[in-house]
């Protein structure tokens, strides 16, 4: 029996574990892993307290299908937590719980009409995105849905902020003056940083010119420090006319990436196109987790206190880690301004060996690892002139505080001998 699905070269992640394994197998230690960009925490005692009452409550709403249901103001409150906005003030605006940004993200092109009303029409929709990226919405869009996909560079020059300019370039450069959705992650992944009010209302005023619906993901918002961003959610109210999403979980912020839960809030009519495809795609979050999280969220500066906790501890994992970083001769690609990602330009040669040219970024990680068992992900970022910049990003969803871990970091490190 042939595949249906030809293979197209193993996921990126799933290379990370390969090499994790092999490296394990040649020297019987575990791994430095800067990897991981999942929480290594859990949730905090009074959220898992608050499951354990809902899943052992009688209550029907609580074991049935959520579908579309906002269990104890779960949307509005997340979003009040996580982009600052008052939903209910907004009349113009509306707020869903949504089973994961990852699940939505895979539908935002169909709620954006990719499908209508002519299947020719797949052949003329289009979707801007960043690259680097943890990118979903470009596997989706481009390699599953047929839609085509016009790639809006993050550059180091510009610090990897939004620079609408190169948007602009990158959509002439493809024969179009226009997209149907425009996607961003602010803050981003692997590239932490943020976005201020200017970025989004020059991003705004293009979105309105054109046309163009805008969705921005936000699983870090909970997660940046103070000042360093502005949610869209903060913004986009201000513009009736805009097409808007932006969306909010609970895995990061919390800790919680098995409770697979978030909320999105956007323009009304936006919303209600994403809630009719999602009407036929899932069944919305667990509800007895949601009016877990609704009941939290009521006690707004409790769970405020709780999310600057957790952000605390990743705060002080950066600042170890990348001061260390850069004792050892790395070169920061841009600032790390929220969550925990820390992101590197590779160098040219490392262990006193030169590397390849070609997958650079690559040949960088399989040394690394194999040497020093120091664990990261490489991306091919852009140069000023629209090259490829070959980038390595390191997290701290490990201990990095801890004793043993910095030590043996520490004596890794000073070998590594980068020069670029």
């Amino acid at each position: 029996m042939a595949r249906r699905i030809p293979p197209s070269g193993i996921n990126l992640f799933q290379l990370i574990y390969v090499l994790i394994r092999e490296y394990r197998e040649k020297t019987g230690r575990e791994p430095l892993n800067l990897s991981l960009g999942n929480p290594d925490g859990i949730p905090p005692q009074e959220i898992r307290t608050l499951k354990a009452k809902y899943a052992a409550d009688p209550g029907y709403d609580y074991h049935t299908y959520a579908e579309d249901k906002n269990l104890l103001r779960f949307a509005e409150r997340m979003v009040l937590i996580h982009g600052g906005l008052d939903v209910g003030a907004h009349p113009h605006l509306r707020a869903l719980p949504i089973a994961g940004i990852k699940t939505a993200t895979a539908l935002l092109p169909l709620a954006c009409g990719l499908h209508l009303p002519d299947r020719s029409r797949r052949a003329a929709f289009r979707v801007a995105s960043n690259l680097p990226a943890y990118d979903v919405i470009g596997t989706w869009s481009d390699s599953y849905l047929g839609a085509r996909r016009t790639t809006w560079p993050l550059v180091g020059a510009d610090g990897m902020r939004l620079n609408v300019a190169r948007l602009k370039e990158a959509l002439k450069k493809d024969g179009v003056d226009r997209a149907d959705l425009v996607f961003t992650i602010r803050p981003g992944n692997p590239a932490a940083v943020g976005a201020d009010r200017e970025d989004w209302k020059e991003l705004i005023s293009f979105c309105l010119e054109k046309g163009m619906r805008l969705v921005n993901d936000a699983a870090y918002a909970g997660l940046a420090a103070a000042g360093s961003h502005v949610p869209l959610a903060q913004v986009a109210p201000d513009y009736p006319d805009l097409e808007w999403m932006e969306l909010y979980s609970v895995s990061k912020s919390f800790n919680d990436p098995g409770a697979r839960l978030g909320a999105l809030v956007g323009s009304r009519e936006f919303v209600e196109d994403f809630t009719l495809v999602k009407g036929n795609t899932d069944s919305g979050p667990v509800p007895g987790v949601m009016a877990a999280y609704g009941e939290f969220f009521a006690d707004g500066a409790a769970a405020r206190r709780a999310l600057d906790d957790i952000r605390g501890l990743y705060e002080r994992r950066l600042n170890y880690l990348i001061p260390a970083l850069k004792t050892a001769g790395l070169r920061p690609a841009c600032a790390t301004e929220a969550g925990f990602f820390t992101l590197w330009k590779v160098p040219e040669s490392i262990f006193e060996k030169r590397l390849p040219v070609e997958n650079r970024h690559e040949a960088f990680n399989r040394a690394v690892i194999g040497e020093s068992g120091i664990v990261g992900v490489h991306f091919a970022g852009f140069a000023e002139d629209g090259s490829r910049e070959p980038l390595i990003r390191y997290a701290v969803c490990a201990d990095v505080l801890d004793g043993g871990f910095k030590e043996r970091l520490e004596y890794e490190l000073a070998r590594l001998k980068p020069v670029y």
